[in-house]
């Protein structure tokens, strides 16, 4: 008798193995980085942890090589300054990821009129610049080998909805850009780059943001979040699954 299984009830692994490779995921520690992190190290990849979120990046770490048995370091990066990407990469210098994912980011709300210089620096700092040097190294430590980069955006870099981020969707269209141009400059080199848009996703940053507006009872942000949930066509923010508690 032949029993036939489904996709959905086979693991990462058992369709896409990673076993061998290398993954280096910046701002891994909650959110859309940790699931990432999850499912990756599912496909056997062994993997660089960067965040600035000490704490929260070692649970991780520690609940990766339990569950997979996948070697797992953590990184503790600012990563809004140049210096700690230069340190970091010579941390793994001759160790180099195979995958480079793009992910952290900062998502702070703030009227465009009362935006000042350091503001603004550090949001491009974080959701841009870092971005742009993490992919310079990788393209340069990787020139002969090629390689994959993932590219975290955002849906507000196509479509701004949202309130008080005029910011922080110049830093993500900016992202897009970088990626498109990266690909006509390297993508014969082997490397393939995509850039990938997330819609609305409940993570811990966004339930924050939520509790705080109603706290605050600050109505301009509690209407621009009804408005973005009744545009969803399934009603409802994307979640994170079959994550364990930490």
């Amino acid at each position: 008798m032949i029993i036939m299984s489904s996709v959905k009830d086979k693991s990462i692994y058992d369709l896409i193995s990673l076993k061998g490779k290398r993954v280096l995921i910046t701002g891994a520690a909650s959110g859309i980085g940790k699931a990432i992190s999850y499912r990756l190290a599912e496909a056997g990849a062994d993997l660089y942890l960067v965040d600035i979120n000490e704490k929260d990046l070692i649970i991780l770490k520690n609940e990766l090589y339990e569950k997979y048995k996948v070697d797992v370091e953590e990184f503790i990066v600012d990563l809004s300054k140049k210096k700690n990407i230069d340190e970091l990469w010579k941390m793994i210098e001759g160790r180099e990821p195979d995958i480079l994912v793009n992910n952290a980011g900062i998502y702070l709300f703030k009227d465009f009129i009362e935006v000042d210089e350091r503001f603004l620096e550090k949001i491009l700092n974080v959701n841009l610049n870092a971005v742009f040097w993490m992919c310079q190294y990788m393209i340069k430590t990787r020139k002969d080998k090629g390689g994959i980069i993932i590219n975290v955006g955002s849906i507000e870099a196509i479509l701004p909805f949202a309130e008080w981020l005029v910011h922080y969707d110049v830093a993500k269209a900016g992202l897009l850009v970088l990626t498109r141009a990266l690909v006509k400059e390297y993508g014969r080199n082997g490397f393939r780059i995509n850039a990938i848009i997330p819609g609305g996703i409940k993570t811990a940053s966004v339930e924050k943001l939520r509790r705080e507006a109603l706290l605050k009872i600050r109505v301009d942000v509690i209407k621009t979040g009804i408005n973005f949930m009744n545009r969803l066509p399934l009603g409802r923010m994307g979640i994170q699954t079959r994550l364990p508690e930490s």
